[in-house]
């Protein structure tokens, strides 16, 4: 079972194993820093489907049967399906998983999903709710702008703070099986409301709250960042990251050399992303793409993985309401 250490931090006695993942993204992505770390690349933002909510859905169906075949599993062996997307009601993951005839918990943490789905999965495989599960996250630049600004024909203006989000899945199996990847640590964070209403700039909303929860780990664990060999968030983007990068230094504390952000490897500087990118499936795709490769050849032996989330809405957004910003870690170590 699992124990609290410090004052948040969660120690599995049973540290789950990553048995198997994949990422999922279209073809913005693919032509990133990051390409050739992908399992699947999409030929069309529409991935075969007649609207851009079902193609999300399709995203994270193919994220999540990848990941099950490259750890040997079918969708009949799995006990338990966590996922999470940016639609109204998770509609993205609800209709992906809808005729898995698997139980079902949807999640909703923003660009924390794919983070909160590994903390939840983590603590039902450490305290035997499920010997096997997936974790998976999804966005779709399209659905989210249809959903959460303007229709794209409008043609609107984007500050340079704003982020673009990702068309990307990602999807992990976790299980009692026998791997060299284990989630041995977790962080459940708090909403943090600094009092950010610019919907535009998410990355000042949510870095308070990845310092909070990152704070948090390295005290419980009694540990300094060059005890790991890279500490990631997702999806900060170039301001955000920044922007924890001096509330860190304000303690005396320096976490450039480990440091790296989703939003900020995903894209390029050419690709007109302008602080890079968000979405659930943005730093689901990351990790089980660039980060968790690195990890099984052994370029990486230890990892903070922290999902940050801005928890808004179009509703309170037009409400004049500030955005929350969230934090969720695990710590990823390999055990050969």
């Amino acid at each position: 079972m699992a124990q609290r250490i410090g004052q948040r931090t969660l120690r599995f006695d049973r540290p789950p194993g990553l048995l198997g993942y994949a990422a999922v993204v279209g073809k913005k992505e693919s032509h990133g820093p990051l390409h050739g770390t992908f399992d699947v690349v999409g030929p069309d933002s529409h991935f075969g489907q007649k609207s851009w909510e079902l193609a999300e859905s399709q995203m994270q169906k193919t994220a999540l049967q990848t990941a099950l075949q490259k750890a040997g599993y079918t969708l009949a062996d799995l006990q338990m399906i966590l996922a999470g997307d940016l639609l109204n009601q998770c509609i993205g993951s609800a209709f992906a998983s809808v005729q898995s005839n698997v139980p079902y918990l949807g999640l909703y943490g923003a660009c924390s999903t794919m983070a909160e789905g590994l903390v939840t999965g983590a603590c039902m495989v450490d305290g035997g709710c499920a010997d096997l599960l997936a974790a998976a996250a999804s966005s779709h630049f399209c659905s989210a702008e249809r959903q959460y600004r303007f229709p794209l024909a409008y043609g609107g203006q984007r500050p340079p703070t704003a982020q673009w989000t990702a068309t990307a899945a990602g999807a992990v199996i976790l299980g009692q099986t026998k791997s060299p990847l284990h989630i041995t640590h977790a962080v459940i964070g708090q909403m943090v409301d600094m009092g950010v209403k610019d919907a535009n700039n998410m990355g000042a909303a949510m870095a308070p709250a990845a310092y909070h929860t990152l704070s948090m780990l390295l005290d419980d664990l009694h540990a300094h960042p060059a005890d790991f060999d890279c500490i990631v968030t997702g999806d900060l983007a170039d301001v955000g990251a920044s922007l924890l990068v001096r509330l860190f230094e304000q303690d005396g504390v320096d976490i450039t050399p480990v440091y790296s952000d989703c939003g900020s490897m995903l894209y390029g500087d050419d690709q007109d992303t302008h602080a890079g990118g968000s979405g659930c499936g943005c730093s689901a795709a990351v990790l089980c793409g660039k980060l968790l490769r690195d990890m099984q050849d052994g370029t990486i032996h230890r990892l903070i993985f922290a999902g940050t989330g801005a928890l808004m809405s179009p509703t309170s957004i037009q409400q004049g309401q500030s955005i929350a910003g969230i934090c969720h870690a695990v710590v990823i170590e390999r055990r050969d």
